[in-house]
């Protein structure tokens, strides 16, 4: 419990100033934006929690203190200017200033720039649970009648890549008019999620480079957090324009999730709940799913939400029904 009394002091903080800045409202905005952005990212703290086990105590820490300025003001501020100003052709600093003095036109820009963000996200989150799915020394399986298929599947080289590439194209072909941007945007993600892996997985096959493996676990945590993150910082917008709003609400959920993320590893969950990554990898192929099917239709952010918890819920009551088996 003593890992979550930063965040709670910050939160009181944040409070406290939202409450000052403009009244109950504010409050409120702060409130549901900090639940929404935990919701949507419980999944992901499962998941990080697996790669940070794998990480020195000093490199999760870093994970927590300077992770969370890259949290709340890279992912849910620079980098989604970035991609309004490459899909919009503006330049990145005229999109800040839109965001800074005109929060309502930087809205409007980020919700045009919708195709992009959900191309490029999906694209690396439907790779990161491909990737857990088809690994042929996978021998753990909780949804046993699909999961073992997508094990044996596993020996097929790079077929995560290629079934993802495919369906960016078959995405393309029913959106023609923004099918360029779609696709640039997706092959971003998988080139971006390549390079990574590839980083972490060579560091980690040299011993003596516990400094430097960290150093990749470590950007590859982040940029997994930025693709979990994209779409609720659209979401944000939809609520409110008010920017200072959205960074203490969704700054305030980034710092929970995070808290929560190694709060798991300390505990060692995932190795009394075996089922808990399972579902929290069906968790991240549904939301991209949902980020793909939001190009074509709108999907609530509570769906969104819904999804994953359904997912990692599941995943709990069977860890602990295979508990009291084995006792």
């Amino acid at each position: 419990m003593r890992l979550f009394i930063f965040p709670s002091i910050v939160t009181g903080l944040a409070c406290v100033a939202a409450f000052w800045w403009g009244g109950v409202s504010a409050l409120f905005l702060v409130v549901l934006l900090a639940v929404l952005e935990i919701t949507l990212s419980f999944d992901n703290a499962v998941v990080n929690a697996k790669v940070l086990g794998r990480m020195t105590p000093q490199w999760q820490n870093r994970f927590l203190t300077w992770g969370i300025p890259i949290a709340v003001f890279g992912t849910r501020f620079v980098l989604p200017i970035l991609i309004v100003a490459a899909a919009a052709g503006l330049s990145p600093a005229t999109v800040a200033m839109l965001a800074f003095f005109d929060p309502v036109a930087y809205g409007h820009e980020l919700e045009n720039a919708h195709v992009a963000i959900a191309a490029f996200g999906s694209a690396f989150l439907m790779l990161v649970s491909l990737k857990y799915f088809f690994n042929d020394r996978k021998t753990i399986h909780w949804i046993d009648i699909v999961e073992e298929h997508l094990s044996r599947w596993g020996g097929i080289e790079a077929i995560e890549i290629a079934l993802v590439l495919m369906v960016l194209l078959i995405c393309a072909f029913f959106v023609p008019a923004v099918a360029s941007t779609l696709l640039i945007a997706g092959l971003i993600g998988v080139v971006l999620f390549i390079v990574i892996e590839g980083i972490a997985q060579s560091f980690e096959t040299e011993r003596g480079s516990m400094a430097t493996s960290g150093a990749a676990l470590f950007i590859y945590l982040n940029v997994l957090d930025s693709a979990f993150s994209l779409d609720g910082v659209v979401g944000a917008f939809a609520i409110t324009s008010n920017l200072p709003i959205i960074i203490a609400g969704l700054g305030i959920g980034a710092l929970f999730v995070r808290t929560f993320t190694i709060a798991l590893v300390r505990a060692h969950t995932l190795k009394s709940l075996p089922y808990l990554e399972h579902g929290a990898h069906w968790a991240i192929l549904g939301l991209a799913g949902a980020m793909l099917a939001g190009i074509f239709v709108h999907v609530p952010e509570i769906i969104t939400g819904l999804v994953g918890l359904v997912f990692v819920a599941l995943a709990y009551v069977s860890s602990r029904r295979e508990m009291r088996r084995d006792t």
